[in-house]
């Protein structure tokens, strides 16, 4: 093979690695280039905010940690009923004295791939997040102890580019009896997919037989946006604790009216999971929308079966 032909060859080989790739899902976390400041800004959502002087912060971040620390950021007039109290009476140091009461506001921008899905997740925003994508509330999540997520798709420009994310938080007086946080105080993840894809937490794993012998393990997969003419194939591996390939299944259906793709399968000898001994296994789903690969999503499990009486 001469020169020629073998430029040829790896620029064809590229490109086939280069189409594999934008196939699939890409996940990015957003920890720099935030700005923020405590406070309330009435227009800090619109994309031409000047927050050029607010304060530049790594996520995860927490404004309330700084301190000052002082008995009066906590300090509560209550009756303690579990302790059989009738009478109200002050208290303090439940919350570490620490200043988490209040608004704060959280500004960066990121770009995405044109003619994609975006979705971001956020693993711990505390409390009463107002998500704001180029101007416009995508999402509010009044809850600051467990994580969600924003399809912000319809929000993006056209482009993709220098999409602006502003994030309004807001801690309330008594809203918690110990320190609950206050900030984006986990991480922010922007998910980048094909049209048709699993959403966030798409999948859901049961093992409705475990036994030393075999388990059978059962895979329900959501598939976002495919229609009803079009044709689902699922290539999935199952992966052992240590790697290997335990056993695979590939199925071809059509989406019914929403209803969660199903795949079984029977692993041999599986490694059960406990907490002395915890064993995990992953499937690496791969789905095809009309022969095409459209998402790779990997879900990790453990085998075991509980009882209770």
């Amino acid at each position: 093979m001469n020169m020629k032909h073998q430029k040829q060859l790896v620029t064809v080989l590229l490109l086939g690695a280069a189409c594999s790739l934008q196939a699939q899902r890409s996940e990015t976390l957003l920890e720099k280039n935030w700005k923020f400041s405590k406070g309330d800004f009435k227009e800090a959502s619109q994309p031409e905010f000047n927050d050029t002087k607010w304060e530049s912060v790594v996520i995860p971040h927490d404004w309330a940690i700084f301190g000052p620390f002082d008995m009066n950021n906590d300090l509560q007039n209550v009756a303690i009923t579990q302790n059989f109290e009738k009478k109200a009476s002050l208290k303090t140091g439940r919350t570490g004295g620490l200043p988490y009461v209040g608004s704060g506001w959280y500004r960066t921008s990121f770009d995405t791939p044109a003619g994609k899905e975006a979705t971001l997740l956020f693993d711990g925003a505390m409390s009463e997040a107002h998500i704001y994508v180029n101007g416009k509330e995508v999402c509010f999540w009044p809850f600051g102890y467990n994580s969600f997520h924003c399809n912000v798709t319809p929000f993006l420009n056209k482009d993709g580019k220098s999409n602006i994310l502003a994030v309004r938080l807001e801690n309330r007086p008594q809203s918690s009896r110990w320190y609950p946080g206050a900030g984006l105080y986990r991480n922010v993840h922007l998910i980048v997919t094909d049209k048709v894809h699993v959403p966030v937490w798409g999948t859901q794993i049961t093992t409705p037989h475990v036994s030393k012998e075999f388990a059978v393990v059962h895979l329900q997969t959501k598939i976002d946006n495919a229609g009803e003419k079009t044709q689902i194939r699922i290539e999935t591996d199952i992966l052992s604790p240590d790697g290997k390939i335990v056993t695979r299944k590939e199925n071809t259906s059509r989406i019914n009216h929403g209803q969660p793709f199903e795949q079984n399968f029977i692993v041999n000898a599986p490694e059960l999971w406990s907490p002395e001994s915890p064993s995990l296994y992953k499937a690496i789903s791969k789905i095809y929308a009309d022969n095409k690969l459209v998402d790779t999503y990997t879900t990790r499990f453990g085998i075991r079966s509980i009882e209770y009486i």
